[in-house]
């Protein structure tokens, strides 16, 4: 872990072990190195129903983490294309499945359900927040990328990053942590500060 004067940041590895789930906090900042695992919704179905016919998942998923994206082609002699999160209340139905599994983190943009936060309790895990609208930016991170299975989905299959330092936030924790929530308290802390100095200088 490394200290600043805005706030705690830890340089993390995958896969991802309980002890580096509870060491974070909502508004951690991460920065994660090794593979990620790139899944959106028709992802997700694919491999539940998969699963369901009684096949293995195709990836590693004990301490492993998922990152909601669909990468654009790469530009020549480079990894990856824009690889930004997309919203990630749409994976929320499946998130059980892959916790109850060993999944230790997912990525992605937005709030979530509250039930989510429940289930990060339960399971020791986090959910982390990549900079939306900075997919080209993301990319200079990726070392390398391949698909690894259903191809036949495009943008939406299955594919392995090897990551260098991504930059992440902690937006939900394993103790029902929530940066969405406490910013919207600190924002009303802010605006009624403002509205009650206001009327004393009325």
């Amino acid at each position: 872990m490394v200290r600043n004067m805005t706030g705690r940041e830890f340089i993390l590895k995958t896969p991802l072990g309980v002890e580096d789930i509870l060491a974070l906090r909502v508004g951690d900042r991460v920065f994660l190195s090794g593979e990620l695992y790139v899944a959106r919704d028709a992802t997700h179905r694919r491999m539940l129903s998969e699963v369901a016919q009684g096949k293995e998942l195709p990836f590693p998923i004990h301490g492993a983490v998922l990152y909601y994206a669909g990468p654009t082609p790469p530009p020549p002699h480079e990894p990856v294309g824009s690889i930004g999160p997309t919203t990630s209340r749409r994976m929320d139905p499946y998130l059980a499945f892959f916790l109850e599994r060993g999944l230790r983190a997912t990525i992605g943009k937005g709030e979530r359900g509250e039930e989510v936060k429940q289930l990060l309790e339960k399971y020791k895990a986090v959910y982390f927040i990549a900079c939306g609208g900075a997919g080209a930016y993301l990319s200079t991170f990726v070392v390398s990328q391949e698909v690894l299975a259903y191809e036949d989905l495009g943008a939406q299959a299955l594919f392995r990053l090897l990551v260098k330092d991504f930059p992440l936030m902690v937006a939900y924790d394993a103790f029902g942590g929530d940066l969405f929530e406490e910013g919207k308290i600190r924002y009303r802390r802010i605006l009624l500060y403002h509205r009650e100095n206001s009327n004393r200088g009325e």
